[in-house]
């Protein structure tokens, strides 16, 4: 999946129905709000609820300095 795909303006979390951000080097989309975050096996994006997965406090920090980037 890469950052330009059209379709990442309509993919939404399972859980909050908000907007995700595409962490490439992960590849992962992520739920800030949730601190979720969500596989892309074979370019797929994994968005079952059960699916996500909760990442630590230090991974949250470091993921919203990469989406900043």
């Amino acid at each position: 999946m890469d950052a330009d795909d059209p379709l990442l303006r309509i993919l939404a979390c399972p859980l909050d129905k908000g907007p995700l951000t595409l962490l490439q080097e992960q590849n992962i989309l992520y739920n800030p709000r949730l601190q979720l975050s969500y596989p892309i096996v074979d370019g797929i994006p994994q968005l079952l609820p059960s699916s996500g997965s909760r990442v630590t406090e230090d991974d949250h920090a470091k993921y919203l300095r990469t989406a900043a980037e």
